[in-house]
């Protein structure tokens, strides 16, 4: 059942709470190898449930535009003072509905439409909103976009700075959605002030790396930082952005009123939440779990035959390239699923195959290493996942089913938080 208990939703909406309660049970008997998923505490679920959803409070602690902000304000101020201590920022800004909403604010703080911006392309592991064509930012904005070698899936520097002193662009994005290598941030600072560029850390995938010590922190380098506050930071679905003294005042005008009304105060609890239990020496310890389980996992996908971009992994994420194996992303992905393996199909770095069914598998390690799996697990995990693969180029739907029995068996023993058994 889930936890907390739901019983005033089973009495109101009892669809509503059959749903939750199966997606609790669903996420209780997967391993859930999404890289940009997790488990959040009980205590950041119970922030994000509070009465706190029922105020108003557009604008910022000492100068809101509604009253009854006696708690909200320093509510706020908690969060921003955890995060800048965290990050070592001067400047934070904890209102952002999410991560898109945080980039698009660097645009307005920082360009105006048809300024350059430069990115990684999507199809190489960026993000949307970096410029990609899809994207208001690759409409409104000119694209100046980057991506990796084909020889060695790692992004050629050189090749950055030449592109960024020819095309000058206003901004800078380093960071994406599906790099499994270091970020080199001193690099990218360089080329900024070379080219007269912002530089921007999008750091949405591996903020809970760099809280926890395990990657590399941009602080210092990068002129704005935005990250998403889940994913490997393991709190609610909300996003920060974070800056030098001398960016504040244009990041938060950009915010509100630029962008957004009044923020989600119960996301700005639960975000401060999470951001304490970021501060903690086991979280460290998670961080440095989450990188370890992803190399063993890595070295048991390659022994099996895989061909993993850029050779394997430096943080939580694996890129895999299922082309050997003659089968696509897509159908790999829905046979894993069923499995009881829960990952998404990606585009890889040159692939000759549509967005929409792709090449390749995004696999990743925070949500199972929250629930206490370790390296000792992981050749295990990629022996499952070597065999429904291959079971799904054979039609073998016995094999899969018995996977997902054996997953169901492994985790009856790894608690998660928001799962309190059958009930």
């Amino acid at each position: 059942m889930h936890q907390p208990p739901i019983p005033h939703v089973a009495g109101t909406d009892p669809d509503i709470a059959a749903l939750i309660q199966a997606e609790s049970r669903r996420q209780f008997e997967k391993l859930r190898l999404i890289p940009s998923e997790n488990y959040v505490s009980v205590a950041v679920l119970e922030a994000s449930g509070s009465v706190l959803t029922n105020k108003y409070s557009e604008g910022y602690p000492g100068r809101r535009y509604y009253e009854g902000q006696q708690n909200i304000d320093p509510l706020e101020r908690l969060a921003i003072d955890r995060a800048r201590a965290l990050f070592g920022m001067d400047h934070v800004n904890v209102q952002p509905y999410s991560g898109s909403p945080a980039n698009l604010a660097v645009y307005l703080a920082f360009m105006h439409p048809g300024d350059a911006v430069m990115g990684m392309a999507l199809p190489m592991g960026g993000h949307l909103t970096h410029g990609w064509s899809a994207s208001v930012t690759g409409m409104w904005f000119r694209p100046v976009r980057y991506g990796v070698r084909a020889d060695t899936g790692r992004v050629d520097m050189d090749q950055v700075r030449d592109l960024a002193l020819l095309e000058r662009p206003k901004v800078i994005f380093c960071g994406g959605t599906a790099i499994p290598r270091t970020i080199d941030f001193p690099a990218f600072a360089q080329i900024a002030r070379e080219a007269g560029a912002i530089l921007v850390a999008d750091i949405a995938h591996i903020a809970g790396l760099i809280a926890g010590g395990a990657h590399p922190s941009p602080a210092g380098h990068a002129d704005v930082i935005t990250t998403t506050t889940h994913k490997t930071l393991r709190g609610p679905r909300g996003a920060m952005i974070m800056c030098t003294a001398e960016q504040a005042s244009a990041v938060d005008r950009a915010v509100f009123p630029g962008l957004q009304g009044g923020p989600h105060n119960h996301t700005t609890a639960a975000i401060a939440v999470a951001l304490h239990e970021a501060a903690q020496p086991s979280f460290r310890a998670y961080a440095r779990r989450i990188v370890a389980n992803a190399r063993a996992l890595a070295d048991g996908l390659l022994a099996r035959g895989y061909t993993l971009i850029s050779g394997g992994t430096d943080n939580h994420l694996i890129l895999m390239d299922l082309t050997a194996q003659g089968i696509a992303g897509k159908p790999a992905a829905r046979a894993l699923d069923r499995a009881g393996i829960e990952v998404n199909y990606n585009t890889i770095p040159c692939d000759p195959r549509k967005p929409f069914d792709p090449s390749g598998l995004r696999i990743g390690t925070p949500a199972i290493t929250t629930r206490g799996l370790t390296e000792r697990h992981m050749g295990q995990v990629a022996a499952w996942m070597d065999k429904a693969i291959m079971a799904a180029t054979k039609g073998d739907d016995e094999v899969i089913d018995a996977i997902a029995a054996q997953i169901r068996e492994l985790l009856a023993d790894f608690p998660m938080p928001g799962w309190g058994g059958p009930g």
